[in-house]
């Protein structure tokens, strides 16, 4: 790799998230270091299904290209690599060719240069199918086995690649300058040009599952962080100078996301951080050492696919009434069983009527430890239907019954909720659902994953 030495690998992400956006300033400081790649990541399931479901990204157009745009001019004038992964959000061939665009105007746009290399994660329908008669396909967590009726009904599966597909894209064709991937595990562009490098995989998987959320790792929370891979350690330290690393906020990140506090699995093995040491070295930089990666036998990928379910429109109300807020649960389950009986006609296992109780348990559910609800209420109500009509006429049904319920102790006559918005019901169009997350097993961790290289 030129200008990576024997001892160390610097790796600089500018944001979390491409398409948030991040200040010129720290990232410029970032570049003044010489690091040997610049690596972001623009995927997550966090933001919902609808995604994959209707092709939609996390950000909009303008944001990726206000970002690329800063990232290729940097690539333009150093010849750093810079390495996207998950275009889009969701990692579709879609995504990654929408990527692929921007990156050919920018480039017509300043007359500037760049190799290219795309690599494609969307999987065959007829291979997960025969992968799962195979049986090769297992559940993800606490999720049923693969229905092969939801391989079908999938707009789209994608497979989280490691690694190696970027590995191969680097190598294959010689002085690629930009590689845009699908769907992929969060760290493997990080963990790929360190591993390239010669440096241990288990620091490499580590530092890009701390570096992924970019300087989400220090105190305060920022964008742009800098690591250092050396041969049985590595450094972070975020780039804003008013953020510091610590050795909590260091470790307290490498558990974001994950249910085991020291087992990270991901394509093609687990890290083991049991034995990790967390230091400060710095005001602002922290030292972490001890990781140990176990590889796994067999390889896995992980399958993640999403459907559409109906449609959803919503209400939203607010209440402040002591009296009605002391009650509100048995109204709402009065106003819904009315709703209900209502719409007989209606065969009840087609919609779904879902209250949300903000300022009461609206973010935990019946986890919610604190059971003295505000002193006022945002209450929202989702229907989930076949149609848009018939979700918005349900709609309206459970928001008129609620804003005139009758309920002990009733003192109001003019009505029970305050509605902030007009249209009253407010229709979110189709509603989708994951209904593929699972394990695939591979022979080959590049098979899957078509590369495209070319001139822009």
């Amino acid at each position: 790799m030129a200008g990576a030495s024997n001892d160390e690998i610097r790796i600089l992400t500018p944001s979390g998230m491409l398409g948030y956006g991040f200040p010129i300033d720290h990232f410029k400081m970032g570049l003044a270091l010489k690091p040997h790649a610049i690596t972001i990541d623009s995927g997550s399931t966090d933001s919902g299904p609808q995604k994959l479901g209707l092709g939609e990204m996390t950000c909009s157009r303008e944001a990726y290209v206000k970002d690329l745009e800063v990232l290729l001019e940097a690539q333009h004038a150093t010849r750093i690599p810079v390495l996207i992964s998950s275009a889009g959000g969701d990692g579709t061939n879609l995504h990654v060719d929408v990527f692929r665009d921007i990156i050919a105007e920018i480039a017509t746009k300043h007359g500037w240069h760049f190799k290219l290399a795309s690599i494609y994660a969307d999987i065959d329908k007829a291979l997960i199918s025969r992968e799962l008669k195979a049986g090769r396909v297992a559940p993800l967590g606490p999720v049923p086995p693969l229905d092969p009726r939801e391989i079908d009904a999938a707009t789209v599966i994608v497979a989280q690649m490691g690694a190696e597909p970027f590995l191969k894209a680097l190598d294959e064709s010689e002085g690629v300058d930009v590689v845009v991937s699908g769907r992929s595990y969060d760290p493997s562009p990080t963990a790929a040009m360190a591993i390239r490098a010669g440096f241990d995989p288990a620091l490499a998987w580590h530092m890009g599952k701390i570096m992924e959320c970019g300087a989400l790792c220090a105190e305060p929370v920022g964008r742009s962080v800098m690591g250092y891979l050396r041969r049985d350690h590595f450094e972070i330290e975020p780039l804003n100078p008013a953020e510091r690393c610590t050795a909590a906020s260091v470790a307290a990140h490498t558990l974001y996301e994950k249910t085991h506090p020291f087992l990270l699995a991901g394509p093609g093995g687990t890290l083991d951080l049991s034995q990790c040491r967390y230091e400060q070295v710095t005001d602002r930089r922290v030292r972490v050492s001890g990781s140990k990666f176990i590889p796994s036998n067999p390889y896995t990928v992980k399958l993640e696919g999403a459907k559409t379910a109906g449609y959803r429109s919503i209400f939203i109300a607010g209440v402040r009434d002591p009296i009605f807020v002391a009650q509100v649960d048995d109204i709402l389950t009065q106003v819904i069983a009315g709703t209900r009986a209502y719409f007989s006609n209606v065969p009840e296992e087609t919609y779904q009527v879902i209250p949300h109780v903000y300022g009461k348990n609206g973010v935990m559910g019946d986890l919610e430890p604190v059971k003295t609800p505000a002193h006022e209420l945002c209450i929202i109500v989702e229907v989930a239907a076949a149609t848009q009509a018939i979700a918005t006429a349900i709609c309206n049904k459970t928001r008129t019954s609620l804003m005139h319920a009758p309920y002990p102790g009733r003192i109001a006559t003019a009505g029970n909720i305050a509605s902030p918005f007009t249209p009253l019901e407010i229709p979110l169009g189709q509603a989708c659902e994951f209904n593929v997350y699972h394990l695939m097993a591979v022979d080959d961790p590049t098979s899957l994953f078509p590369i495209r290289y070319e001139e822009v």
